[in-house]
């Protein structure tokens, strides 16, 4: 895509099932606070035949290991929309967890806004409503927390690989890593009036205590087009077999388009 060099698609836009003359649209994820692209590679063994699947990197991390991480949200969020910009090749559905799930809001929002290519739908997973701020609720883990205490969340709700948990050096990265994403989370600021026209599922767990209770509900004031919010078992995380086979709760990516419910309820 005009703007972006080959090398900028290799490290940033991470292909994990490639497009084939089959493919009729493609999930593009983005990372949570502390995560790179891995939690998303074993989704690639349960998507449908036509649909492709990729992962945008955060600079500092993985292939894009020797650039600075970004400082604050809307440094990041505006490196996020040119990422995805640049993997969009045809229709696509934009997934974000956690923090991810505001920044792909941010993004779709963006998106929107300047008139770009919009995914066919909008899926955001475990977490508030962007409308309502930042509040102590979502800043957690904390910028104040102790090493270990980072490690511990890291180990329990972060889908951190165990090799990284049992090696000194991994761990140390990791941390900075996730030191990094929370500098960028605490600064995000909700831009008065954003919203997405573009259908909107919203999926959330029984058992996760670091989302409200009605975050279900919150996201229909962001929310213009067609909602559906679904509840899922298990954690921040769900269970691991759900998250392993995430995207077979996705109807947009199951269902011709135009069978998605407009709405559901939690």
């Amino acid at each position: 895509m005009a703007g972006h060099t080959q090398g900028r698609q290799d490290t940033t836009v991470i292909r994990i099932k490639e497009r084939t003359e089959r493919t009729s649209h493609t999930l593009i994820c983005l990372g949570f606070c502390g995560g790179g692209t891995g939690p998303y590679h074993a989704w690639g063994d349960c998507l449908p035949e036509d649909t492709a699947l990729s992962a945008i990197c955060y600079p500092g991390r993985e292939g894009r290991f020797l650039e600075p991480c970004a400082t604050d949200w809307d440094e990041l969020a505006a490196d996020t929309t040119q990422a995805v910009l640049s993997a969009v090749q045809g229709p696509y559905v934009l997934f974000g967890h956690s923090m991810g799930g505001w920044m792909a809001f941010d993004v779709a929002s963006r998106i929107e806004c300047d008139g770009g290519p919009l995914p066919e739908k909008l899926i955001v997973s475990s977490c508030n409503a962007p409308d309502r701020g930042l509040t102590p609720r979502d800043m957690f883990p904390a910028r104040q927390d102790t090493d270990g205490a980072l490690l511990d969340w890291m180990r329990t709700n972060g889908l951190m690989p165990a090799h990284v948990l049992d090696d000194p050096d991994l761990q140390e990265m990791a941390v900075e890593l996730m030191r990094a994403d929370i500098q960028v989370r605490d600064t995000f600021r909700y831009t008065p009036d954003a919203r997405v026209s573009i259908p909107v599922q919203m999926l959330s767990a029984t058992d996760d205590a670091v989302i409200e209770g009605d975050a279900g509900n919150q996201w229909r004031r962001v929310a213009t087009g067609p909602y559906q919010h679904d509840v899922l078992p298990g954690g921040h995380f769900y269970t691991p077999e759900i998250w392993r086979r995430l995207p077979l709760h996705i109807p947009a990516l199951t269902t011709t388009a135009s069978t998605v419910p407009s709405t559901a309820g939690a």
